[in-house]
């Protein structure tokens, strides 16, 4: 026989147990999202510290650069003796004393010869040099003169007066052998070491030189010490490790900074090595490969730690790191102190549950059971199952309310929290969260306010609930508690009270403030609930800073491009406009192709990310013209270089001309006949007119040569003068070497009108772009041919270009463009759905049938975005009345070149064909052609005329 059990035990039993179940449950959900909150703000912090540490250094280095460069032309950089280098003192004390992060100011020579003026602010320097009481400064000299070296230290008053000279014939000082001498030898801007030990005082600092025009170098000491300082603020465990370190574990940065500089066993002060610190924690996660910014846990000696290493961008070359370590024990103190509580509360609640349980079961029945089934619904993690049962019973009535109401407070945190992960638009953001904050608190009106520092106010970001439009602005002049005053008063104005809550973000800094109106009796003049409240507004803050975040640094990204592109466009005073043109005829064509209902593009649609990255690459598709030369992008005559070669030309027509006339004055003392000599003076007069016109008529490069204008100019070009000058006078280091490869002729010698000579072939020099498909740094796969050289500015050879200005040579120079934009794009770390900018951006001169460049791709091998931007950059090219080289084309003359390249496998027909039909075209017409290239255009004609077979 089966052994009933009781109904009230039952139910008691079930009521503990669901509760226990659900207790659980939640303390489990609790701990773990506590600790994965911990965890996320460590890393948070940690990255704010690294952060943090990076300006510090930005703000170390700015000053000094902009200090550094102020002296680069100062008198001492030329100054040969010692008194007109000490005449300059008081321009480096100035120096010093405007800008206190400086220690030490000086200047090497090319001879060796050293001059630096240090300020003794530093008690611990003040020690080292051994200095008089009232010593402000210390100048520290080496002038070397025929072969011997005199040392001498200064120690000089505030005002520069002398107070105690040493002579010092150890301080034997090269600064020629100094990195900072070196490196700044080698390039022509500012130049910044990594932190080291300075030489004289023993301090942790940065050096930042830089040459100047006369091969003198000059240097600032700044000291970085303060770096230590700055790590014992961190708001991290007692057990912390936390160090700055270089690439080979030097320490230059340590809370405790007397450990940071330690004796060799040679007794000269150097660098701690990390393992000196003792610290094994920092050691193991050194030698461990792990991703930047990245928080990591491992085990050490049976201790769990969570570990992470930031990279410090101003020094960015030197891989300079902030590496930290925290004992996870400490770390998730406060989630197991919450857990254990809470498990306290559970058991106690449990324990009080079973007596009553056993006296509400005998009054309870059926309706308990129902609301067991719902509560066991809840421990599954089924937040949409109604709660709640019809019970005369008040306690079970109550009970199913309030569970009812804990549902759908956990049914608001679960969507709360969707919202918070998934939310990329601020503005709807606001409105789910804060549609689910009122929903968890019961509140009948709610309202966010965020803080606008352009114009000084609290701005009305979202509200819900009022009948009447609450105030848009809130003044934000006041104090944080006047605001959340006044934004309380603005809103009870509508008949409620409201409970007003500060947004704080990371750092604490008010960003806005969150307003509920809460019903009489919901408990909201309690401190719990205000901390509940407090919590919640905690996370929405949270997410607002990180979205907001988010939209600044891609508005400043955009920003960025729109700015490379405008420079690029200001390059040129011909092509301006380019860059800001192409981007806007592709997107109106792409808005076309989604448009499309029927064809080829009709299934044909991108997501806001694609579009995004289509943007991002339009803008860019031209960046790689930043390499190339302006007198070629802007050649508007075939002999022009960085100017109009023609001149020269005209100035030997000049000697030819006088020559004749030398001539006929010549045949005249010689008593020759003077109506003959006239005539053929005359004659020569009148040819040379006709042939200089003829050449400079050549140079425009409107038409297309015949060969027998080539012929006639190779004719005019073998007409000889005399040249009487040297030809490797006035020259740049570069003609130098140029010209320096074959031997000067004798003077006078004899030379042609035009000529093309041996040196105007300029060699690649080493210098070989590697675009060749064999070319083994060609990882690109680039595939074009490259000239036999760098450049041909041989005389004949320019003018007998057939069509235009551009000779092979130059014109694979502009072609390069798009190589380098490449080479530019694929170098930079885009995110995962940026990925095809690159390809998007460089292969507009690709051709449908593999024939352009830089790769010779296919047109299956390129994407529709890619096809869409090779027929903006071609059309935009056509119509643009900026070019010196060719006047701008009429729609139709542009439409029907357009064609002709359809039909030849340059263009994507079936989207030219989109192009021409949807009229895309005119759009952009109507905003960038003047209304003389406005004509008019047969569509039906030429869409027909596109899929026609050439023969």
């Amino acid at each position: 026989m089966v052994k009933r059990v009781p109904l009230h035990l039952l139910i008691s039993l079930s009521m503990v147990a669901s509760l226990l179940v659900l207790s659980v449950i939640l303390v489990s959900v609790s701990y773990q999202n506590t600790k994965s909150t911990l965890v996320e703000a460590t890393e948070s912090a940690a990255g704010n510290a690294g952060t943090l540490l990076d300006g510090h250094l930005d703000r170390l280095i700015q000053p000094v650069q902009a200090a550094v460069r102020q002296l680069q032309f100062d008198p001492l950089a030329t100054a040969a003796r010692l008194d007109q280098r000490i005449a300059r003192l008081p321009v480096l004390a100035q120096t010093l004393d405007s800008n206190p992060l400086l220690s030490a100011v000086y200047a090497g020579y090319p001879d060796g010869d050293f001059l630096l003026l240090r300020h003794l602010r530093a008690e611990r320097a003040r020690l080292l040099v051994d200095a008089p009481p009232d010593a402000a400064y210390l100048m520290q000299s080496v002038v070397r003169s025929d072969g011997s070296m005199q040392g001498e230290w200064w120690f000089l008053g505030s005002d520069l007066t002398i107070i105690e000279r040493q002579e010092r014939p150890d301080y034997r000082f090269d600064p020629r052998t100094r990195p900072w001498y070196q490196e700044a030898q080698q390039s022509g801007d500012p130049v910044l070491t990594q932190p080291y030990l300075f030489y004289t005082t023993a301090e942790i600092g940065i050096t930042l030189a830089l040459k100047t025009p006369w091969g003198s170098v000059l240097g600032m000491d700044a000291s970085v010490e303060d770096l230590s300082d700055q790590m014992l603020e961190f708001p991290f465990t007692a057990g912390t490790q936390i160090a700055l370190i270089d690439s080979d574990q030097q320490v230059v940065g340590y809370p405790d900074l007397s450990r940071i500089v330690v004796e060799d066993e040679g007794g000269e002060l150097r660098l701690a090595h990390l393992s000196d610190l003792g610290l094994p924690a920092l050691g193991r996660l050194a030698g461990e490969r792990i991703a930047a910014n990245r928080l990591v846990d491992f085990a050490l000696d049976g201790r769990q730690w969570y570990g992470l290493w930031a990279p410090l961008s101003a020094f960015a070359g030197d891989d300079l790191r902030m590496m930290l370590a925290i004992p996870a024990d400490e770390l998730l103190d406060g989630a197991l102190s919450l857990l254990l509580r809470q498990l306290g509360w559970s058991a106690l609640i449990v324990l009080v549950a079973l007596p009553l349980g056993w006296w509400i079961g005998r009054r309870i029945g059926l309706p308990l059971d129902a609301l067991t089934q719902q509560v066991t619904a809840l421990g599954r993690f089924d937040f949409k199952t109604r709660i709640g049962v019809d019970s005369r019973v008040r306690e079970v009535h109550e009970l199913g309310v309030q569970t009812a109401r804990m549902a759908a407070m956990i049914n608001s945190f679960s969507d709360i929290s969707h919202n918070l992960n998934r939310a990329t638009d601020l503005d709807r953001l606001l409105e789910q969260v804060l549609t689910g904050l009122m929903r968890a608190t019961e509140a009948e009106t709610g309202a966010v306010y965020l803080y606008d520092a352009d114009r000084q106010c609290l701005r009305l970001a979202e509200q819900i609930g009022f009948e009447e439009e609450p105030a848009a602005t809130v003044s934000a002049e006041s104090g944080q508690k006047d605001q959340q005053t006044a934004v309380r008063q603005a809103l009870e104005r509508h008949g409620r009270s409201v409970m007003v809550t500060p947004l704080r973000n990371r750092e604490e800094r008010v960003i806005g403030v969150l307003a509920l109106g809460l019903p009489d009796g919901s408990g909201q003049g309690e401190a719990t609930f205000r901390r509940f409240v407090d919590r919640l507004a905690g996370s929405v803050a949270l997410a607002i800073e990180t979205r907001q975040l988010i939209r600044d640094q891609k508005a400043l990204i955009e920003g960025i491009i729109k700015v490379l592109a405008d420079a690029i466009d200001t390059k040129s005073p011909y092509t301006g406009g380019h860059c800001d043109r192409v981007p806007q005829l592709a997107t109106i064509l792409l808005d076309r192709v989604e448009a499309a209902r029927e064809g080829p593009f009709a299934d044909y649609k991108l997501t806001d990310t694609e579009r995004y990255e289509f943007s991002i690459a339009a803008w860019l598709h031209d960046c790689g013209k930043v390499v190339t030369p302006e007198y070629i992008v802007d050649k508007a005559t075939k002999l022009e270089v960085l100017y109009n070669r023609i001149h020269e030309i005209r100035m030997r027509f000049e000697v030819l001309w006088r020559d004749a006339e030398l001539d006929y004055w010549q045949g005249r003392d010689r008593g020759e006949d003077a109506g003959g000599l006239a005539q053929q003076l005359d004659e020569t007069r009148h040819q040379l007119q006709q042939e200089f016109a003829f050449l400079a008529e050549m140079n425009i490069g409107g038409e297309t040569l015949s060969d027998d204008d080539i012929e006639r100019m190779h004719r005019i070009g073998d007409r000889t003068w005399m040249r009487h000058f040297s030809d490797r006078l006035g020259l740049s280091r570069a003609e130098q070497r140029q010209l320096a490869r074959f031997p000067e002729p004798e003077l006078p010698c004899l030379e042609t009108l035009l000529d093309d000579k041996t040196e105007h072939r300029i060699p690649w020099e080493g210098h070989v772009p590697p675009v060749e498909r064999d070319h083994p740094d060609n990882r690109w796969g680039f595939d074009m041919t490259l000239p036999e050289h760098s450049a041909n500015r041989g005389e004949r050879y320019n003018l007998s270009i057939r069509r235009g200005t551009l000779t092979g040579e130059e014109r694979f120079q502009i072609n390069n463009h798009i190589v380098e934009t490449l080479k530019m794009l694929t170098t930079l770390p885009w995110p995962e759905h940026l990925k095809r900018v690159p390809d998007i951006a460089a292969n507009h001169h690709e051709r449908m049938d593999g024939k352009g460049y830089p790769r010779r791709l296919k047109g299956d091998q390129m994407s529709v975005s890619e096809r869409v931007m090779a027929i903006a950059d071609v059309f935009e090219a056509l119509t643009a009345a900026d070019r010196p080289y060719k006047p701008p084309k009429t729609l139709s003359e542009s439409l029907n070149i357009m064609v002709a390249m359809g039909r030849d496998g340059h263009l994507d027909r079936d989207l030219l064909q989109l192009f021409i039909e949807s009229r895309a075209y005119r759009v952009y017409a109507q905003g960038f052609l003047k209304p003389e290239q406005m004509d008019e255009v047969d569509e039906r004609r030429l869409s027909q005329s596109l899929f026609e077979t050439t023969l």
